[in-house]
């Protein structure tokens, strides 16, 4: 059966470009896969493929043997363009390039490359795109396979006439004599090996259940197992006489999917688990990434530590992840946190200066909780024509489209429009087909909390 390998990356990626976050892995499961397969050919992605930790091997056997090639550039991810490139200097037909239709610029060895475009929605594709797009790849795939010889789309052999492509039946028997000189595969290693996506589906079920500390310990197997093959492999690589050999550094997915069950396990106590979060997420190095995801957790994560223990270098942290995850990418979610954040600090320095005993000292808290709470409207009405735009200008999926009225409406409720803040929360609740009700139960406690946070305006100092 003629094959598919198809290169992408998988999961939530975020698009640097535009601030974008694409689940992937619908991209994959309901257009690509399935166009592939209507083609007639068996259809598998780096994440389906058993491997002891370390893709390397069987990824490039694929970019090699694989009837056609789909490489999806969506989010610009660097693995998939490398592989591309990989498999155009391999073969010099048969691979379709293909991205999401909000990619604003191409690398310049990419421009000449036909991109077939379809549109993608964030956190999901609307239906009638699934199926426009999936036929429209069946009959791409079909088209080159039916010509002999099919016709060349590398610009490696474009540009270098007469480069003769490697013959495949002498690459593949260099590589049966290399697993030959590795000896028999016992079943114990076999038992061992990894399947990326079947991993990530248990991990999916464990936490649609609320089994957090098992999406945990499946989170923190396939880590370990994909750390110890990497060490493995860069030891083996200087065992062979490499001087300069780098271990990969690890997945960011992993590593975001494996904080947020560990917090929500709170195993062995809530306040260890989110230290044990944090610990995780600082290998992400929250203070100079960019990438949203990252910044929104280490704000959360900072503020859950700070409604647990009032330690204010934790309400100061969670401050700077929002704040540094908005002003990037203008960023909704941590925009609406940052601003109820800084409500949370207004009322903190309240609080503290009740306290005090220096008339100084007191002064300099109420002066810093009324900044605090004009900047939180500020960053609310900076909020609301994002989220404007937004439902303007993009097509969107229920769930999100329920997110960003949902922000509409603590934002007006922020600035002191309780009308609008109603009237955005009942257009927020009437989103059809949601995905979950702890949604709407997560936005209701939140309302409440803002509430009894601006009930009493610092701003009655300015006044007096």
């Amino acid at each position: 059966m003629p094959t598919c390998f198809v290169v992408m990356g998988f999961g939530k990626k975020t698009d640097f470009e535009t601030g974008r976050t694409f689940d992937l892995d619908k991209s994959y499961r309901n257009i690509i896969k399935p166009a592939a397969t209507t083609a007639g050919l068996e259809c598998k992605r780096a994440d389906e493929i058993p491997h002891s930790g370390v893709i390397d091997v069987p990824m490039y056997e694929q970019l090699l043997t694989a009837d056609v090639v789909v490489a999806d550039l969506s989010t610009s991810n660097k693995n998939a363009f490398y592989e591309l490139g990989v498999r155009h200097a391999l073969r010099p037909h048969t691979t379709i390039v293909i991205c999401e239709d909000g990619a604003q610029s191409f690398p310049f060895d990419v421009n000449h490359v036909l991109i077939r475009r379809y549109h993608h929605l964030g956190e999901g594709i609307d239906s009638e795109e699934v199926d426009r797009f999936r036929e429209a790849l069946t009959t791409a795939i079909t088209d080159i396979l039916k010509k002999t010889p099919p016709p060349s789309d590398s610009p490696v052999y474009t540009f270098l006439n007469g480069l003769t492509p490697p013959k495949l039946a002498e690459a593949m028997q260099t590589v049966a004599r290399e697993i030959a000189k590795a000896g028999p595969v016992d079943s114990a290693a076999q038992a061992g090996d990894v399947i990326y996506s079947v991993m990530m589906q248990q991990v999916e079920e464990a936490q649609k259940n609320g089994d957090f500390v098992t999406a945990k310990a499946l989170l923190s197997s396939l880590r370990n197992r994909t750390r110890e093959a990497a060490a493995k492999a860069a030891e083996e690589a200087r065992a062979k006489g490499q001087t300069e050999v780098q271990e990969r550094p690890e997945d960011p997915y992993i590593i975001q999917r494996l904080a947020v069950v560990t917090y929500k396990s709170k195993v062995p106590s809530a306040e260890e688990a989110l230290k044990d979060a944090r610990a995780l997420l600082a290998i992400l190095k929250p203070e100079t990434s960019n990438d949203t995801e990252t910044l929104g957790l280490w704000g959360a994560v900072h503020k859950r530590l700070w409604e647990l223990t009032g330690d204010t270098s934790y309400l100061d942290e969670a401050l700077r992840g929002y704040q540094r995850g908005f002003y990037l990418r203008n960023d909704y979610y941590n925009g609406i946190n940052f601003a109820y954040m800084l409500n949370v600090r207004a009322d903190s320095s309240v609080k503290r200066a009740q306290k005090s005993s220096s008339t100084d000292e007191a002064t300099l808290l109420r002066a810093d909780a009324v900044a605090c709470f004009v900047d939180a409207e500020n960053v609310r009405r900076e909020v609301l024509q994002i989220c404007e735009r937004q439902l303007q200008t993009e097509k969107l999926s229920n769930d999100a489209k329920y997110w960003i009225r949902a922000t509409m409406a603590e934002a007006y409720l922020g600035i002191g429009d309780k009308d609008r803040a109603s009237n955005a929360l009942k257009e927020a609740f009437e989103t059809p087909e949601l995905s979950a009700k702890w949604m709407k139960d997560s936005t209701q406690e939140q309302m409440d909390k803002l509430r009894a946070l601006i009930a009493d305006s610092p701003l009655k100092f300015l006044r007096t």
